[in-house]
């Protein structure tokens, strides 16, 4: 029988992690190479993506390689499951971190229902949904050929339940429904994907809570009072549950949405 240090090790196996360079996914890019795993770090920013890969690659010993890449664009998109596969001799992991999260000052995304754009709601689905599939789809063959093949979709505590507006009263924050719609729509090709791969593919899916990213006063306290575990998380809080999915530790889990959210959900 395996020791918890031999099934967690990641050592000669290859993970391809977009958003890698934002808060979250940075930290699961260190979390996977500090578990042995070889990097491949996928974000927008061509500075960003550098700047990840080789802090990684000093700190953890392992091999990394930058991806700067627009998921809008999908031949570039679709090529770096292969990109990754050259440079690295491999792909094991998937992780689907990068999201369209908007800004308060971008039209037709914090607003009331009525005033949400169509086309806000097409760049959200764009990048939170159609990217996953489109890059899932291109990274299959590799993670079939791997033997240990895992995806792990990052959703939300807002695509399993509604969100209490309340939270955001007098701040210039907002809850749009496009971010909801989309990361529900992730989560459901999470089970999908974890039957139709099966058994060559495991697919599941973490859905944090809210993130303490120096929000409205209001709002965090608010959002801390409802959480019965009277605190907003943090990247930290992820590292655990993403390392869990993507080694064996979790070799005979598929199809789940793990809710990393202090018992927001629970209630």
């Amino acid at each position: 029988m395996k020791s918890i240090k031999e099934l967690m090790n990641l050592s000669g196996r290859t993970a391809l992690v977009t958003g890698g360079a934002g808060y979250i996914g940075t930290a699961f890019c260190e979390a996977l190479a500090e578990a042995g795993a070889n990097i491949a770090v996928l974000d927008i920013s061509e500075e960003r993506t550098h700047e990840v890969a080789q802090a990684i690659e000093k700190r953890s010993n392992v091999k990394t390689m930058p991806l700067a890449i627009d998921l809008s664009d999908e031949a570039a998109v679709v090529a770096s499951p292969e990109r990754a596969v050259k440079t690295l001799g491999g792909l094991d992991i998937l992780v689907n971190c990068a999201a369209f999260v908007g800004t308060s000052n971008l039209s037709g995304w914090v607003t009331s229902f009525e005033q949400q754009s169509i086309e806000t709601w097409r760049a959200a689905l764009e990048t939170n949904l159609t990217a996953p599939f489109a890059l899932i789809q291109a990274a299959t063959p590799f993670l079939r050929e791997s033997g240990h093949g895992s995806i792990i979709n990052i959703g939300s505590t807002y695509g399993v339940v509604g969100p209490d507006m309340s939270l955001y009263e007098d701040t210039a924050m907002g809850n749009p429904a496009a971010y909801a719609a989309s990361k529900g729509g992730l989560t459901q090709l999470t089970r999908w994907l974890s039957t139709v791969l099966a058994p060559d593919i495991r697919v599941n899916c973490i859905s944090p809570g809210g993130i303490a990213r120096g929000q409205d006063e209001k709002f965090v306290k608010r959002y801390e009072a409802r959480t019965p575990l009277k605190r907003m998380g943090n990247e930290e809080d992820m590292k655990g549950a993403l390392l869990y999915l993507a080694s064996d530790l979790s070799a005979y889990v598929t199809g789940q949405n793990l809710l990393v959210d202090g018992g927001w959900t629970a209630w």
